[in-house]
């Protein structure tokens, strides 16, 4: 939870400003802080202008550069959901202690960022959204861009961000801007509640004056603390693990934004117990430490599923137990299994009917060590793991090593990249099958190396994001991987990398199709319908004419990026290195085999089959789905 403190200030004194103009100082004074370090909340405002929003916070900002009154920078973006994921990037890479406000022009400017808002609020990071709203006056109602309905007058196509936002609100006054800001910036910096916060300013509110107090400019300092575990629920959740002899603890996202890494490596250590992670938790434990046994679940490596599969006793550390991460209620296979759930959020923490720890994940860590202090894990749980880690480290050598053609496998690519990165070097996807590839072989040995967004799996986030992630640590290398599919989707921002003068390597992996689509559709029975980038053929009239020729390498030259062509897994290392070596923004494109080889699966995710089908393929997928539901359970 966190709390706010302000500077001392007389709350008397007013100044007269537009709504707008009142809203960069406030966002200017905001400071948030954890363990004794304090740093600007907002550092900047991302934006595209039109007609909604260049009159008036457009205006504000302009004044703010100018007089210096206020010190929020304005950064240009090409797309208004592309800027979300920016900020979202930048976020997740500063822990969650920093993020930026994103502003959009009336109607299809701000509905655009609506995807982008979904994402941030699954994935639970903060990030301020301000779309632009029509006139509260309605003197010119209609306006370009409104939606008229039926339903009522102040319906307003930003409506639809209610679900996606954990706080909403419409400012129809200028003085209700004053209790909205303060909401929203609570929101923002509570570890528990943030994710998207929207802010909807109408055109003709962002440019009215007001006589505001002085106060509400004032710097404020919200503090994010570190909630403690309540002793009764600790010495509960003890016991529960001192009677396990199969444990397994799962770390997620949350051991990495509490920066836990520490205080897990040492529980880790002194009670044996072996450390499997979810995507947001990958690096938490580096790869090769002596209790680490990989990704978990429906994509995870089968050492960390065999223990999964055994375990008596589930340690949830930072995790919102996802389908993928407990394989569709299936991974967790033990009949009398049991959970103790270690997280700040009450939400997460009380899944799976488990034992409760409320509390931030690296004081937790810290005080359940200490309550199990002298205890740890028999000697054959201990072997158990050490054997299961070692397979599966020869079996991802095997995938990176893979010799494959007459177009390489995206394991060899992954293998390659995984060889030449640094252990400081961040490597960012979302969508596609190369999450699933990255969540079984990776090898990330630092917290910030992996960030992989697969809470909302978003196809077009990896190369917004990596704006942001190079903004937010500027001394890492950032690597963006990105498949055609999403690079089809999203991959303007380009632009915006070239134009701020940032250093991001972009390596393109083009296999003309939807390469996970195309490899689920074949295991439901559905033939990879509809998953390849083909002409359509005149005769059949179906998309399985010739392969495009569509030229990614080409597209990302004319947006403003140096590019290497690569043609094999030789050359594919030798442009790495050339583009580690370059000072400017670089794509690597190499094409690869669309139908594989992939690495070895060891647990199920739960897609529904047709029950009735007229085709063989489908008919037998069914029954395979079937057999597969018969592990599923609840956690009770």
């Amino acid at each position: 939870m966190s709390d706010s403190t302000d500077s001392t200030d007389s709350g008397a004194a007013t100044v007269r400003l537009t709504t707008a103009q009142a809203l960069v100082r406030f966002l200017a004074a905001q400071y948030s802080e954890r363990d004794g370090v304090e740093q600007r909340f907002v550092p900047g405002v991302w934006g595209i202008f039109g007609h909604g929003n260049v009159a008036g916070l457009g205006q504000a900002l302009l004044q703010a550069d100018r007089t210096g009154e206020a010190d929020l920078p304005y950064y240009l973006a090409r797309n208004e959901q592309g800027m979300v994921h920016t900020a979202v990037g930048f976020a997740r890479t500063r822990n969650r202690l920093q993020t930026f406000a994103c502003s959009a022009s009336t109607g299809p400017g701000s509905t655009n960022m609506v995807t982008g808002a979904a994402l941030a609020t699954t994935n639970r990071i903060p990030v301020l959204l301000l779309p632009s709203d029509m006139f509260t006056t309605r003197y010119p109602d209609p306006v370009l861009q409104q939606l008229e309905d039926t339903r009522g007058g102040d319906v307003t196509v930003n409506d639809v961000f209610r679900p996606v936002s954990k706080y909403f609100d419409r400012v129809t006054r200028p003085e209700q801007l004053i209790p909205a800001a303060q909401a929203a910036m609570r929101v923002l910096t509570d570890p528990v509640e943030t994710g998207a916060v929207t802010l909807c300013l109408p055109q003709d509110v962002q440019a009215e004056a007001y006589d505001w107090p002085t106060a509400f400019f004032r710097k404020r300092v919200w503090h994010i603390g570190r909630p403690l575990p309540e002793p009764d629920a600790l010495a509960r959740a003890a016991s529960v693990i001192r009677m396990a002899e199969r444990p397994l603890l799962v770390a997620g996202g949350g051991v990495v934004y509490s920066e836990a890494e520490s205080a897990l490596r040492a529980f880790a250590e002194a009670t044996g117990i072996p450390v499997a992670d979810t995507h947001a938790g990958k690096g938490a434990l580096p790869w090769d430490h002596d209790r680490a046994v990989g990704g978990i679940g429906s994509t995870g490596a089968r050492s960390a599923n065999e223990l999964a599969r055994e375990a008596d006793v589930v340690i949830g550390v930072g995790t919102r137990y996802s389908d993928f991460t407990t394989a569709s209620h299936t991974v967790f296979a033990d009949p009398d299994v049991t959970f103790v759930n270690l997280n700040v959020a009450r939400l997460d923490a009380a899944k799976h009917a488990a034992s409760q720890l409320v509390c931030d994940a690296r004081t937790g860590l810290e005080a359940l060590g200490r309550e199990l202090d002298g205890w740890e894990v028999a000697a054959g749980h201990r072997a158990r793991t050490r054997e299961l880690a070692e397979e599966w480290a020869r079996t991802t050598d095997a995938c990176y090593a893979v010799d494959h053609g007459p177009l390489p496998a995206q394991t060899a690519v992954l293998g390659a990249l995984n060889d030449v990165l640094g252990d400081r070097d961040v490597v960012i996807n979302a969508a596609g099958s190369m999450p699933g590839d990255l969540q079984m072989l990776w090898r990330a040995r630092d917290p910030k190396a992996y960030h992989v967004e697969y809470a909302y799996s978003c196809m077009g986030y990896e190369v917004a994001a990596g704006t942001g992630v190079k903004m937010a640590d500027p001394s890492r290398e950032v690597v963006v991987l990105v498949g055609d599919g999403s690079y089809l989707m999203m991959a303007q921002e380009i632009v915006t990398m070239v134009s701020e003068g940032l250093k991001v390597i972009i390596v393109v992996v083009q296999n003309h199709g939807f390469a996970s689509i195309g490899s689920l559709s074949e295991s439901l029975g559905s033939q990879r319908f509809g998953t390849k980038y083909r002409y359509r053929d005149p005769g059949s009239g179906r998309l399985d004419g010739p392969v495009l020729p569509v030229d990614l390498a080409a597209n990302a030259a004319s947006l403003g990026a140096r590019v290497i062509r690569a043609d094999g897994i030789k050359e594919f290392r030798a442009a790495l290195a050339e583009a580690k070596a370059a000072e400017t923004t670089t794509v690597v494109h190499i094409e690869t085999d669309l139908e594989g080889p992939n690495p070895p699966g060891s647990a199920w995710w739960d897609v529904p089959v047709s029950q009735v089908s007229e085709l063989d393929s489908t008919r037998d997928a069914y029954r395979t789905y079937h057999s597969h539901q018969q592990g599923q359970r609840h956690y009770l």
